[in-house]
């Protein structure tokens, strides 16, 4: 319910009153987004992502959302995508035209100096870029900096959410303090974390508590150990990348493609839940660059 409101005179009032309503909107209600055009690049946690962000910028009704490049590897550090050979290196062709808006980047572990060497290309071609750094949700549910399997059989049902927090804390601290430490020298605040193991975690959580609609256990998310995602956890990270990239709730969006299968009652209960999720945790993370209103 939206209640009357006394405006006063005094200048911006009503547009800043205006901004808060609108944040609150549901997405379905909210006037459709100018579309931004994206360049992609990471391995297998994050490539998946952009035909799901695509139909979902659709349902929102942004029609000129656009995919400028995907640059995939799987396994993939940052420095991979930055050391394709020139001649075939899409991304690095993208930036130096200074057609990208957004801009993403999926470290696995740092240090990886291609987040760097990206940031500096993409800010000399484009100061009004922003640049994304994704945040993901462990690997074999294991925080290791070397990035190999562990000896152990991997349970993805047997973390409670004490210890997911207390394993991707670490991991979660060089991310943002990278993030931090690039703003600062580069005097931007271009860069933002984009929250997507955060949002993990807090379905994991749900998922515990018996309260994600069709998701009994939490490893009706993976595909394997290494934590590969199913669609309802790919739906998740997309509108992470929808509430990053577009600064707006997809709570309230139809169901998408990629959920669109078996009990579609029950998808469209998980549905909400996902867009919830994603929203309040990226809006509440402090260097996501997205607000919502108080």
């Amino acid at each position: 319910m939206i209640h009357r409101l006394r405006f006063s005179l005094i200048p911006g009032t009503f547009a800043i009153v205006a901004a808060l309503l609108f944040v609150h909107a549901p997405a379905s209600a909210q006037t459709p987004a100018k579309g931004q055009r994206v360049f992609y690049t990471g391995h297998s946690f994050h490539f998946f992502m952009p035909p799901l962000l695509a139909d979902i910028a659709k349902k929102a009704g942004i029609k000129d959302h656009a995919e400028i490049g995907l640059s995939r590897i799987g396994g993939s550090r940052v420095i991979q995508h930055w050391n394709v050979p020139e001649a075939k290196n899409k991304a690095k062709e993208a930036l130096k035209a200074g057609n990208v808006d957004v801009f993403t980047m999926a470290p696995i572990f740092l240090p990886d100096e291609g987040v760097e060497n990206f940031v500096k290309l993409a800010l000399a071609n484009n100061p009004k870029i922003r640049i994304l750094v994704q945040e993901n949700w462990l690997p074999w549910d294991h925080y290791d900096p070397s990035f190999k399997a562990p000896k152990e059989k991997v349970d993805h049902n047997s973390p409670t959410v004490e210890s997911l927090r207390k394993m991707h804390a670490p991991y979660f601290k060089t991310i943002e303090d990278h993030v931090t430490e690039l703003n600062k020298k580069y005097e931007t605040k271009a860069i933002s974390v984009a929250p997507v193991g955060q949002a993990v975690i807090a379905l994991r959580a749900k998922i515990l508590a018996g309260e994600a609609p069709g998701l009994k256990q939490q490893s009706d998310l993976f595909y394997d150990a290494i934590g590969h995602a199913k669609s309802p956890l790919a739906a998740l990270v997309a509108y992470c990348y929808y509430a990053s990239i577009y600064q707006r709730s997809p709570v309230g969006l139809p169901l998408p493609a990629v959920l669109d299968y078996g009990n579609r009652e029950e998808n469209g209960k998980l549905n909400r839940l996902l867009q919830e999720i994603a929203w309040e945790t990226v809006s509440k993370h402090p260097l996501s660059g997205v607000k919502a209103a108080k």
